[in-house]
Order: structure tokens, then C-alpha cells, then sequence
């Protein structure tokens, strides 16, 4: 009575039939089954839930690379995170380490090592650096600002600051002999050594204690940032470094 009806709903049964040889084609090429696109459709949140959990670990982990190597190779640093760290070290002060940090001795035929390679006129203070040994009359009556800084006197030239030797033979605490820019606007020397420690320390640079020291792990750290940068390797606060700091 209904062999039209069956016939039709055989045919629309019959009508997988294509699909399950187009299954079996697939399964051929290498392809999923019915089983698993039947999953898939069903569940159309799984395969985005899976990304979430576990494809962004990748690009997250290529991202922390990336940034790692960015560190590495320092950029500019964000000068509003400059500017802060400015401001935080606005009374800052040095005080002598000596245990951690030794004195350097005054040597008046001291030169500062390989700096007669170190071409262009913003190094020629460096080039030319030999330190000098004076009482504190001489000082005065040569320079207009000197400070006692850290243990030991400085004096104020042409935005450098310079080891007063002689000053005060009871105040010679130096970490480093030899000039520290700073810029025209006198800041004291250990305020800006602070300040270069800090930003070297959040670039992943330097590992030491903030103390406003040119001690040996400073110079290291500023030696790696130089020459990341492309600029003389001078393991010393000269104007191109503090450029590049955006710190001038």
C-alpha cells in the first residue's frame, strides 16, 4: 500500500549511502571519520576552548621570548618609567661601601683603559682623563661647585663630574676614577649613577644593589647595554649612553 511512500523513504535513507562512500573515500585520503565531525559539530565551543587553554601558551611564550630578547637588546626605555624612577631618587645619597664596593687608589699615571680607541669628540674627555692631585684652595679657586659625594669630593666641569684627589685626604672614597656625565644641569653624581642602576636594573641588565656606585657590577651592566646599543663600550656614564637611556 505504501510502496511509492517506502520507495521514497528508502531513497531518502538511500541518500547517505553517497555520503558513506564519500566517508569511506576519506578515510582513504587520511581523513576523519563520521565520528569525529559529528563531535565537532555538536560541540562547536571544545576546539576554541582548546585554543584558549593551550594555543595561546605558544605565542605567549614567543611573546615572553620576544620581550626577553628586546631586553636583551634594549630599547629606549619608557621615559614616563625614567621620569619616575627620576623622582624617586630625588634625594638620593651615597654612602661608601668598602667592603662591597673597593676604593680605587690615586695613580696620577693612571689612563683610562682603550679610550685612545674611542673616536669622536664626546669621548675626548676620556681620551684625555689623567687624574690630578690638589688641595681644596686649588679646587676652589679652579672650580666653582665642589661636593662631597659618597665619601668623596667632586668636582663640577662642563657636565662632568671629576674625582677631587687631594681634596680631603679623610674623604677619598672613589668607585671609579674617571668622568660621569651627567649634563649641564649638575646633578649630583650619585643621584644619576641611581638613576642609570635603576633603569639597567628593570632592563634586566644590572643585578646589583641600587647604591649610587660606579662599582664594578655597574660597569658591567652599562659595558652589555653599550654594546647592545651599537655605542663605544666605555663601562662608564658618558653623554651617548645617557641618549640612549633617554636620560640626558
Amino acid at each position: 500500500m505504501f510502496p511509492v511512500n517506502r520507495s521514497a523513504g528508502r531513497e531518502q535513507v538511500g541518500g547517505q549511502t553517497p555520503n558513506a562512500r564519500q566517508r569511506i573515500e576519506e578515510r582513504r585520503k587520511g581523513m576523519k571519520g563520521p565520528a569525529a565531525p559529528a563531535k565537532t559539530s555538536t560541540n562547536p565551543a571544545a576546539p576554541p576552548a582548546a585554543a584558549a587553554g593551550g594555543a595561546p601558551s605558544g605565542p605567549a611564550a614567543g611573546q615572553q621570548n620576544m620581550q626577553a630578547n628586546a631586553g636583551a637588546k634594549a630599547k629606549k626605555p619608557d621615559p614616563q618609567q625614567v621620569q619616575q624612577i627620576k623622582s624617586q631618587h630625588a634625594n638620593f645619597r651615597a654612602q661608601p661601601k668598602p667592603q662591597q664596593v673597593p676604593p680605587v687608589t690615586y695613580n696620577q699615571n693612571y689612563r683610562i683603559q682603550g679610550s685612545e680607541q674611542w673616536q669622536g669628540s664626546r669621548y675626548e674627555v676620556f681620551r684625555s682623563y689623567h687624574p690630578e692631585w690638589h688641595d681644596e684652595g686649588w679646587y676652589h679657586s679652579h672650580y666653582p661647585q665642589v661636593t662631597l659625594i659618597g665619601g668623596g669630593y667632586y668636582f663640577f666641569n662642563n657636565g662632568y663630574w671629576f674625582p677631587a684627589w687631594g681634596y680631603s685626604p679623610s674623604a677619598q672614597y672613589y668607585a671609579y676614577d674617571g668622568p660621569i656625565y651627567v649634563g649641564q644641569h649638575a646633578e649630583p653624581p650619585d643621584k644619576v649613577i641611581a638613576d642609570v642602576q635603576a633603569v639597567l636594573q628593570q632592563m634586566g641588565y644590572y643585578k646589583g644593589e641600587v647604591d649610587g656606585l660606579l662599582g664594578p657590577m655597574t660597569r658591567e651592566a652599562l659595558t652589555a647595554y653599550q654594546a647592545d646599543q651599537g655605542l663605544t663600550q666605555t663601562a662608564a656614564i658618558d653623554e651617548p649612553t645617557l641618549d640612549a637611556l633617554g636620560m640626558s
